[in-house]
């Protein structure tokens, strides 16, 4: 390797304001727009050419962006500017390896100012070793982006599978709303909701007891709800032991399970995608009819929000088993479940190893990413 040089962020790069935007949440341009997280709307009109490299200033997240097209920053974020002859898609993977985006002033609103990042210390790679670095980091979150997209489509098919078959089959008027037995079709029942499935509660070990903690059994709360069309969870936040399971009210889930998250922030969904457990603030949920896994999740997707305006509570929202009990849904017969399986579970098992796919191109990237 050619020898990298010694330098500070304030001597390679510039990080310029963004501008205040009105009406970037609703309209309909071409150019992205960033904000301190990530990307936040449209607009017609490009504040700098890309490629380019967006950095959060204010907010609890700050995030680090790469854009290829022209693009907007609003006025919560930077947007980088080169002094000397950077790779720009190099420059993004540093600034993320680097945590700019961690750097905190200490005010009360989280902030990134440009003093603190300019004092950093960094490497500077060669130019050419700069592009070698970005092409080979850039295909693999090209790859992550293709399973992302692809996942999207997965999950609009089984969607729409599913709409088809239990939804336009027996209610036009809307799913899940009050019906009569003539509204059904033939051998399906309207029955309450936890009649079709197991209720499984959460728990979690005792936080004084090291020992239940740090272990390689994934355990499940609210911050590890998935993101968008990814439906399932690969990985969680935090571990736990054998001994926590054994030692708390938690169990370990089998894939296929549904998680929705009760207490607090209701209504989070989420699929099983390797075994793990949960905390009391969630239902695991498993049909009573066998393993119609994919069945259980998209009905507990369609009554979100009706558990939603049922939940109750002093201090926060809780689903409760007696407002899982208080919905009612057209059962149809046993068979035409595991025939919608049958359809379903190619489209979803894909979506799955997607997952399983980014996430160790992820590993590989983030082990590649500049020193």
């Amino acid at each position: 390797m050619s020898e990298w040089r010694d330098s500070t962020w304030g001597e390679e790069i510039s990080l310029e304001y963004g501008k205040s935007l009105r009406g970037y949440d609703t309209a309909s341009g071409k150019i992205r727009v960033f904000g301190s997280n990530g990307p936040i709307g449209w607009t017609t009109e490009p504040l700098a050419s890309g490629p380019g490299v967006i950095l959060g200033r204010k907010g609890a997240y700050r995030g680090v962006e790469f854009s290829r097209d022209p693009f907007f920053v609003i006025d919560t974020a930077y947007y980088v500017v080169p002094k000397t002859h950077l790779d720009m898609r190099w420059l993004y993977y540093a600034i993320k390896h680097h945590k700019l985006g961690e750097i905190d002033d200490g005010s009360p609103i989280p902030s990134t100012t440009r003093a603190a990042v300019y004092v950093k210390d960094f490497q500077v790679a060669p130019l050419a070793e700069q592009r070698a670095i970005a092409a080979v980091l850039g295909s693999l979150d090209d790859k992550i982006e293709l399973n992302r997209r692809m996942n999207e489509t997965l999950e609009a098919l089984a969607q729409s599978l599913f709409k088809s078959w239990f939804v336009d089959a027996y209610l036009r008027q809307g799913f899940g709303r009050q019906a009569t037995q003539s509204t059904l079709p033939k051998g399906w029942c309207e029955v309450p909701f936890t009649e079709t499935v197991e209720i499984i509660g959460g728990g979690t070990p005792k936080t004084s007891v090291t020992e239940y903690w740090g272990g390689d059994i994934l355990w499940f709360s609210v911050v590890d709800s998935p993101q968008g069309s990814d439906l399932f969870v690969i990985d969680t936040e935090k571990r736990i032991t054998k001994a926590g399971v054994e030692n708390s009210s938690t169990q370990v889930l089998p894939v296929g399970t549904t998680i929705i998250t009760a207490r607090g922030t209701v209504g989070k969904i989420a699929l099983v995608g390797v075994p793990m457990a949960m905390n009391q603030s969630c239902y695991g949920l498993r049909g009573k009819a066998g393993e119609n896994g994919f069945h259980t999740y998209f009905v507990t997707r369609a009554l979100v929000s009706q558990l939603q305006q049922h939940a109750h509570g002093s201090v926060f929202d809780t689903i409760t088993r007696d407002t899982l009990a208080g919905v009612q849904v057209a059962l149809p017969p046993a068979a035409v479940v595991e025939q919608f399986e049958e359809k379903v579970s190619p489209l979803m098992e894909r979506i799955r190893n997607n997952l399983h796919e980014s996430c160790t191109l992820a590993a590989l990237r983030d082990a590649l990413l500049p020193k």
